[in-house]
């Protein structure tokens, strides 16, 4: 069968791309654009349009062939490039329908296509979704690795390792009665050691990966009506959270995505914390604990005139991972307790003013500088699925009972490193995966 779909954006453009891909792909440029005979592949040409059947001109455009295998799905493709206004594209794909054959594509069905044609593994598919929803440079870099197969390339390279050592010991099991090099296990031994710590510190990445496709969580605490919502508006430059003097404002937790130094991070204002009756206001303080125990940041707030005797109510929210904000600067009257708060303060702590702007400027470098320590894309590909981590924490599991297995049984070391290797192939597909492929495929746009 033979699909189609618009594959740019929708909505009026200056010019809209229509992708078909399949056997019939090249019998239905010839009929719309009145050939004879199929274009020279990957040549772009311009010509006008016609429903095949009334002759009327559907639009002056071009198009270009790129013939089987040598194409993004495999097949034989075809891509329209016509005017963008929507009654030209409705037309268009009106004139598409009505061959036989043809059908409008599935969501990701044209990857799903590439993937099921060994034009890409599935780490590629994922890196594909992944830069198609792309909104910071970290993301696209990574993306761009990812689909590039650098991902795939180190899975699959594993994954040859442990089947090359598993063949050692399938020879010694087939062929126990020919010239077999003695001790296997012990050759096999150290090359799954050495795989074992390659995969765990692989694994050991403070999921960077991650953290990068779905964004670094930063979340704002401390008592009611310490600047939490004030905090939230600077950070994003507009009014996102309601600023009042009234006390329990902030009843729920607001989001806002912001692009720090390419990196994507939400930033998360949460209800202020204290003891309340009311259940509206509880239950959202019972939300901003469980923010906080998610988040990768947390900006603590506290009252500078109080400080360091405020610190003992916030204590419990203060860790390793936290940034120390004493706000109100401005209204502290003794300025040498200040100048030497400033002066003896912590790395991570910042005496600032919401209201006059004091001290904002180092509290955004300091930000800055844990975001970019957190999630610094490093040079060998990261891990940036869950479902990537599982399958290699799965492979880890059988090469530990290899390397701790007592009995020396050969069948059930084989057995092990089989399993690893499977399970280092689920991550590619380079085994059968169909349990997984449409959750992977579904996350992509009808065109792609």
């Amino acid at each position: 069968m033979t699909i189609y779909a618009l594959s740019s954006g929708k909505g009026r453009a200056g010019v809209a791309v229509i992708r078909l891909s399949g056997t019939r792909a090249g019998e239905v440029l010839l009929k719309l654009a009145g050939k004879s005979r199929l274009p020279v592949p990957r040549e772009a040409k311009l010509t006008w349009f016609r429903d095949p059947e009334s002759g009327v001109r559907l639009d002056h455009g071009l198009f270009l062939y790129f013939n089987a295998p040598h194409s993004f799905t495999g097949e034989d493709v075809v891509e329209f490039h016509i005017h963008g206004g929507r009654a030209v594209v409705a037309g268009f794909l009106e004139a598409l329908s009505r061959f036989d054959g043809v059908r409008p594509a599935e969501p990701g069905e044209f990857t799903r296509r590439a993937f099921d044609n060994g034009k890409m593994d599935l780490t590629a598919t994922e890196g594909l979704a992944d830069l198609l929803n792309a909104e910071t440079e970290a993301q696209r870099r990574q993306a761009l690795r990812q689909m590039d197969g650098q991902l795939g390339k180190l899975y699959d390279g594993w994954r040859r390792e442990i089947i090359s050592a598993m063949a050692y010991l399938e020879a010694d099991i087939d062929f126990a009665d020919e010239e077999i090099p003695e001790d296997v296990t012990g050759r096999v031994r150290p090359i799954i050691s050495a795989l074992h710590v390659k995969i765990s510190e692989h694994l050991d990445d403070g999921h960077k990966g991650e953290r990068i496709r779905d964004g670094l969580q930063v979340v704002i605490l401390g008592e009611p009506n310490i600047g939490k919502s004030s905090l939230m508006n600077y950070l994003s430059r507009r009014d996102v959270a309601i600023v009042s003097d009234i006390e329990g404002t902030t009843r729920d937790v607001l989001e806002v995505h912001l692009d720090i130094l390419g990196f994507p991070v939400t930033i998360v204002d949460t209800a202020g914390l204290r003891e309340s009756g009311d259940k509206i206001e509880a239950e959202g303080i019972r939300r901003a604990r469980e923010r906080a125990e998610q988040s990768d940041i947390r900006i603590v707030m506290a009252d500078a005139r109080y400080w360091p005797e405020a610190g003992e109510t916030i204590a419990d929210l203060i860790n390793r991972d936290s940034i120390i904000l004493l706000n109100k600067t401005d209204l502290v009257q003794d300025r040498q307790r200040l100048e030497s708060l400033i002066r003896d303060k912590s790395e991570n702590l910042y005496p600032v003013s919401l209201n006059s702007g004091e001290g904002l400027e180092a509290f955004m470098q300091g930000l800055k500088r844990e975001v970019e320590k957190r999630m610094d894309l490093a040079e060998a590909p990261s891990l940036t699925r869950t479902r990537h981590r599982k399958a290699l924490r799965d492979s880890l599991d059988h090469l530990d009972r290899f390397l701790n297995n007592p009995s020396g049984e050969l069948e059930l070391l084989a057995e092990d490193l089989r399993l690893a290797a499977r399970a280092l192939g689920r991550i590619t597909g380079a085994v059968d995966v169909e349990d997984i492929l449409d959750v992977v495929f579904s996350e992509f746009c009808i065109g792609k």
